[in-house]
């Protein structure tokens, strides 16, 4: 086993291995090796640096005692994959679910969700994202705390259950999105200072020091990252990133990261014969993110768009808080379904500024909406769900649409358990700080923030969904609602033309009704709680929410909180 490290400051570097420090060689660029042939798979090491340590690898593969002890040397070749058949899963024309395997199901393992794939299939989505897995202080965590960042967290299953987990998935013929952080590490058990500048010096967001992208040593660090964006859709087989709040890279440099990591991976997918996404989240509403890198872009294959969210959750909950206010009234929501993003120049009021730039040209399956996710759910202080019938006019919408829709686990049957953002921080400052930290980053929102504690155990099990829910006959109803949707977004080519040009939308000024046209056929919804007549010509009616749905002499007759979706007669 060859050992390798970069520690370009350090004087001296020993790995600490089979009992005892061995010195290792100085390489260019300060990097260190040295060849220890009796090292094997399993084998605990770590490295001291001028006498300090031993600290983790920086490229730990396992950590099969946690963050704050010593690093186990992993070979990959020693998992057997039955996948050979698998060729991958274009974005485009895809469902995406996304999961927490600590919450998704009780055991929250990687083993204990490969059980519940068959409900997945059956729902008929094509990719699994799945939440952060690198390794993170304590037993429970959203994963965005994450340190070791090419290692996988032991309670999930460490790397062999990720890796059975995928293999499952591509069995099943799903395709798998890994949420990966690069951003900024946790904030305990983060040992990368001492072996180099991987940090920039200055705070990058509410959650942690901005990573060095353009400074002194950044090279190698970049390197860092893209090589472990690598490793995922290498050696782990996974068929996509989604990447973490990608408007918090501080990166001055000519080529950005995000366009150095797409050419790379777009190498890659020509090497292993599959394609490969790299989905942004991103607040920026700028265009150039998912434009590819031969026009000007950075060549993300496609991006979150919260402007979706936010309008699809105002129509149906009548929220208008914080960055709600906005969204408020359905000409935003006709907006967003026409053109893409609601910010696209104009001014944003929650900001005070203009924000955002035009999507002209970006077709709709670049952009990856929701109805929920972790972030809009875990971000309310009580972690609520919306309820069903917002559900099912909202979903309605949403799979129906030009975009890539997204659904978060549990919201296909209506879960009534919250998703509550905990963590289990071990030290004491950390763990009592948290509250307040959460609080002070969602000032401005318009509710008191009283909170569940992050810290608390409790916390983390409310938030574990109740399979059994799917016993009641409201959720069972729903959750057919969903299939159905699904089913029918699959059957009609319409409903997932990814082009802005062929939708049109006429929304009522009063803010009861809006009719979707995609192509020949009508999505016509009723937000009010009346019956409506609404102006579509008679035809058949092949997938309603509610009945009874008619077509009368003057029009379409939908009762109150009612989706239909209607082919009207030539």
């Amino acid at each position: 086993m060859i050992f390798e490290v970069w520690a370009p400051k350090a004087t001296a570097v020993e790995v600490d291995v089979l009992g005892g420090r061995r010195a290792m060689s100085s390489r260019l660029g300060g990097w260190w090796a040295l060849d220890v042939p009796e090292a094997t798979h399993g084998t605990r090491y770590g490295y001291v640096l001028d006498g300090g340590g031993p600290y983790p690898d920086p490229r730990s593969r396992r950590q099969p005692e946690g963050i704050f002890s010593l690093s186990a040397v992993y070979d990959h070749g020693h998992f057997t994959w039955a996948d050979d058949e698998w060729t991958g899963r274009d974005l485009r024309g895809a469902v995406i679910y996304e999961l927490h395997v600590g919450t998704f199901t009780q055991e929250g393992t990687f083993e204990a969700a490969i059980e519940r794939l068959g409900h997945l299939v059956e729902l008929g989505v094509d990719f699994v994202e799945v939440m952060p897995v690198a390794p993170v202080p304590g037993a429970r965590n959203w994963g965005y705390d994450g340190v070791d960042l090419y290692a996988v967290n032991e309670t999930y299953g460490g790397p062999d259950g990720l890796k059975s987990f995928v293999d499952a998935c591509h069995r099943e013929g799903v395709g798998v999105i890994l949420d990966v952080v690069y951003n900024h590490l946790g904030p305990s058990g983060n040992f990368l200072h001492p072996f180099g500048p991987y940090f920039s010096g200055h705070a990058g967001s509410y959650w942690g020091e901005a990573v060095n992208l353009d400074g002194p040593g950044s090279d190698e660090v970049r390197r860092y990252f893209i090589g472990n964006a690598l490793q995922w859709l290498r050696d782990y087989h996974i068929d996509g990133l989604r990447l973490d709040a990608v408007h918090a890279l501080h990166d001055k440099r000519a080529t950005h990261l995000l366009a150095e990591l797409s050419a790379e991976v777009d190498a890659l997918a020509c090497a292993l014969g599959r394609p490969l996404s790299l989905i942004a989240e991103s607040d920026l509403n700028d265009p150039r993110m998912v434009r590819p890198l031969d026009a000007g872009g950075l060549g993300m294959t496609a991006q979150w768009d919260d402007d979706v969210h936010h309008a699809l959750h105002t129509a149906v909950s009548g929220e208008t808080h914080g960055y709600y206010a906005d969204f408020a009234g359905l000409e935003a929501l006709a907006k967003v379904l026409t053109s893409g993003v609601l910010h696209d120049g104009g001014h944003s009021s929650f900001r005070g500024r203009s924000h955002g730039s035009p999507y002209t040209g970006v077709p709709g399956h670049r952009l990856v909406a929701c109805l929920q996710n972790h972030d809009q759910i875990g971000n309310r202080p009580a972690g609520d769900r919306l309820p069903q019938p917002a559900l099912r006019l909202g979903a309605g919408l949403l799979l129906t649409s030009p975009f890539t829709p997204m659904l978060f686990m549990g919201e296909e049957w209506g879960a009534r358990t919250p998703f509550l953002f905990f963590s289990d921080h071990v030290e004491p400052g950390l763990r009592e700080s948290e509250s307040g930290r959460r609080e002070r980053e969602f000032e401005g929102f318009g509710y008191a923030w009283e909170a569940p504690d992050p810290s608390d155990e409790d916390t983390f099990q409310m938030s574990k969904l109740d399979w059994g829910e799917l016993k009641e006959e409201t959720h069972w109803s729903l959750l057919c609602w969903y299939r159905d949707l699904i089913a029918l977004r699959k059957a009609l080519p319409e409903l997932s033309d990814p082009r802005f040009d062929r939708v049109r939308v006429e929304a009522d000024p009063e803010g009861d009704w809006l009719l979707m046209w995609r192509g020949a056929l009508c999505v016509a919804v009723n937000f009010g709680g009346d019956s409506v007549t609404l102006p579509v010509r008679a035809g058949a009616v092949l997938l309603a929410s509610d009945d009874p749905v008619s077509f009368r002499a003057d029009g379409l007759r939908l009762p109150g909180q009612t989706l239909a979706i209607c082919r009207p007669d030539p």
